[in-house]
Parts: C-alpha cells; structure tokens; sequence
C-alpha cells in the first residue's frame, strides 16, 4: 500500500510538471537617473496668476478655454491649433468673455513650439490627438513649463516613462486631465470610502463604453478612428480607471502588481473602415470589447472594459465593493450598506442589505460631503458646465493648487499608472492573455503616503 501511494505522488507530481503554469510576463522598469527625484507629493512655490497657453482648439479645446475664462488667478496668454481659424474662433470666447485678446498661433504642426518657448507662459493645457500629446508636454516641461494633458496622455510605455522622467528631472507638474475623478457621485463615494462607510475598499469597476458611431468622422483626419485601426487593447481605460484608483489609494499605500487582459475579435471596426475608404479592412486590430483585470500589491482586484464599437448604453460602470458596503453608478446609483441580522430569516427576500437610492441617496451623500466641493464650487460648476459641471472642477482645481503652492490632485504617476493599460493590455492579449507584471513607475516611493487625499490651503 505504502509503495502504491509513493507512486501515485509521483504520478501525480510529474503531470503537475507536464502542465507547467503560465508565469508574469516581466517589463523592465529603467533604473532612476542620478540626481533625480521622486515627484510624489510634488509642491512648488505658489503661483499668483496661473498664465496658460492652450494647444489644440479642435473638440475639447475651446470648451478648456471658455471654463478658464470663470477661474480667477488667470491669464489665457496664448491659443495654439494647427487649423488658425479654430485658434481664432477660440479669440472670441475671450472676447464674449470680457478677457484680453491672447496671441494666436496656427497654420502649422510644429507652430505650437512658438508657444511652449514664450517666457510668460507657465501652464501649457494640451488638447490635442493622442499622438502629440507626449512630444508636446515633453518641449514643454523643458521649457519649464507645468503641463496638463487631455486623456490618454500617453499611449505607451516609452512615452509614460518619458513624461516621468522629464517630471522628475525638471520637478514638474505633468497632470492628466481626467475629468471624471471630479463627477459628483465619484466625488460623493470617494468621500464616503475615505470615512470608512464601505469598509474596506478591495474591488473597483470601470469602463468607458460609448457608442462613438455618431462622432468618428468628427475627429480631426479621423484620427481616432484610424488608432483604433492599428492599435489593439485597451485604448482609453482612464475614465474608468481614475476614481475607483483614487478610491482604492493606489501608489498611495497600494500599487498595481499584474493585469490580465482579454478582448472579442475586431467586428464592428472594419466596417467602419470598409464604408469610408471603399476597400475592405483586414488589419483592424482593436477588439470591439476589452476586458482587463488587475491585482494589487494588498491582494485587491480591480476590472476595467472598454467598448466605443457597439450600441451598448453608455457607462463607466464605476463600482466599488467593500466589506461593509457598495457603490454603483450605473445604469442607477446606488449604495448598498450591511444591516442588522434580522430574528428571523426570509429565505424568500434575496436582498440581505439597505439599499439607498434617489432621496435617501442623495440624504446619504449630504453627510460625507466632499471637502473640495463647496456649495459655491458646486453652484459655478453646474452653471459652466462642461460634462455636467466635473470639468471645471478639475480645471478650477487645478489652478487652486498651482496658486496655493499645493500638490496636483492627480500627478504624473496617476497619469502613467491609468494609461499604462494601453500597451500593457495589448501585452497581455498578444500573448495567450497570460499574466503582465505591472511595473513600479513611482520605483519605490508609492509607500511615501499611505491613502489619497485632497491638498487644501489653511
């Protein structure tokens, strides 16, 4: 009997050997430079005026410049688009606004290198296609200037290490813009995760699903169409990915460890391709859905999708799971708490929580109310607009801090740690979907702080 069970192990050992388990692939992480810095927690001395030059006037652009035009402390000193007459379009915003003409620059691709060298600049806001994102921010840190990207900032690797680099080195801003880490209901439940009404926080959801059938040819030389065509993986994971990080304090106390990564085949892309060429498009290469999931340094998970290829709703998903309550947001919002035991159990009732939705919701809300968000802020925000109201609280938010000599609600490490699924994603799914180790982009200093929070001036 004993030899019998000796050679049962030994059976079943060498078939574990024969289906050997797939391994993290492993990204390099580039060692830091000598007499470079960390940028964590990164404070410089206050800005009195905030003097901002703005490139790219296209979609999102002019929009940036008419909320600056509300945000006291600033200069819109320059306007930069490659097109002059949107540069000039953008002219009679300051105009209806009662702000001083800025210099406009346009006519030309490289036209904005004017803009990043003038000395009276000290924000360059770029609002570009996504491949000149990383070279601009790049000429203007080295200039000296803060910059702040629109999202992705960065589409790779080599151009996240880049901008951390350069940051580092030049002890720099370099914020993305991600402006749904300042919607209302993030805002809300990140303030009510922060005061332990959830628990711990070890799961969060997101995604950016949105039907862009209606919008593809409204991209400049339909550029994001044509990303998408070369590209595979999750191209545009920040929406989602940015409040539940902030919720989940990550490289602040936790940090990305490994992400699996999954997607369909390319279905719906090609024929987009096929009906504006007139060619059929074989080569698509960014799935109609994507799937990433990731496991943190504390053992917590987090699910990202993206989907702009189908008619599916809209949403962010945006959820955050904790062992004392949820969060949700869509297709309704709602809170999920733990209640009391009752005496006796209904094993008809499904449902063994309170659930807080509408009136009770928002009564909810109005107790664990965001520090930032006073009742003035929140008023000018919703008369501004800009999705609702959320993008002028990051621009307004934006300019406080760099006034008051505070640190970045969101800085370049958040930036590389949100956009790093785009290669990384495609890493993943490239080969087999096996496991990917994230790399460290803050090399060691994501423990310096132990949770996320808000800088606010005494």
């Amino acid at each position: 009997m004993k030899k019998f069970l000796i050679i049962i192990a030994a059976i079943l050992a060498l078939a574990a050997c024969g289906t050997p388990q797939p391994k993290a692939i492993q990204l390099q992480t580039p060692a830091r430079p000598a007499g470079q810095q960390d940028v964590v927690g990164l404070a410089v001395a206050p800005i009195d005026t905030v003097r901002v030059g703005f490139i790219g006037l296209g979609m999102r652009g002019p929009g940036a410049v008419e909320r600056f035009c509300y945000i006291p402390g600033t200069k819109i000193v320059a306007l930069c688009d490659a097109e002059m007459d949107r540069a000039e379009r953008a002219q009679e915003i300051l105009r209806r606004n009662g702000r001083p003409d800025a210099a406009l620059y346009g006519g030309s691709l490289d036209v904005w290198k004017e803009l990043c060298e003038r000395d009276d600049i000290n924000l360059v806001y770029i609002a570009t296609d996504w491949k000149h994102h990383v070279p601009m921010a790049l000429y203007a840190m080295e200039q000296g200037k803060h910059v702040a990207i629109e999202v992705p900032a960065a589409t790779n690797l080599d151009e996240i290490w880049a901008l951390i680099n350069m940051a580092e080195s030049k002890q720099l801003h370099c914020m993305m813009l991600e402006n749904c880490c300042y919607d209302f209901f993030e805002m809300a439940s990140l303030s009510m995760a922060q005061q332990g009404v959830f628990g711990e926080i070890i799961h969060g959801e997101g995604s950016y699903c949105h039907n862009l059938d209606p919008f593809w040819d409204a991209y400049w030389h339909s550029w994001r169409l044509d990303f998408n065509h070369e590209n595979r993986g999750d191209v545009y994971p920040t929406h989602g990915l940015g409040p539940v990080c902030q919720a989940m304090n990550i490289h602040r106390g936790d940090r990305f460890t490994t992400l699996v990564a999954m997607d369909t085949d390319p279905f719906n892309g090609p024929k987009h391709v096929a009906a504006r060429t007139g060619k059929d498009c074989s080569d698509f290469k960014n799935g109609d859905l994507t799937c990433t999931l990731i496991r943190t340094e504390k053992g917590k998970t987090i699910l990202i999708e993206h989907d702009v290829l189908t008619p599916r709703p809209y949403s962010r998903m945006y959820q955050l799971v904790g062992t004392d309550g949820y969060a949700g947001k869509y297709p309704v919002e709602q809170y999920c708490l733990r209640t009391e035991g009752a005496e006796e159990v209904d094993y008809q009732q499904l449902d063994g929580e309170k659930v807080y939705m509408y009136d009770e919701l928002a009564a909810l809300q109005a107790q664990y109310r965001n520090p930032i968000l006073t009742p003035e802020l929140e008023a000018l925000a919703k008369q501004v607009g800009g999705h609702g109201g959320m993008d002028f609280i990051m621009d307004y938010r934006l300019v406080y801090c760099l006034r008051n000599g505070l640190p970045l609600d969101m800085d370049v490490y958040d930036l590389a740690e949100w956009c790093c699924l785009g290669e990384i994603s495609r890493i993943s799914m490239d080969n087999g979907c096996v496991p990917v180790a994230v790399p460290d982009f803050t090399r060691g200093a994501w423990q310096k702080m132990d949770k996320f929070s808000y800088a606010l001036a005494e």
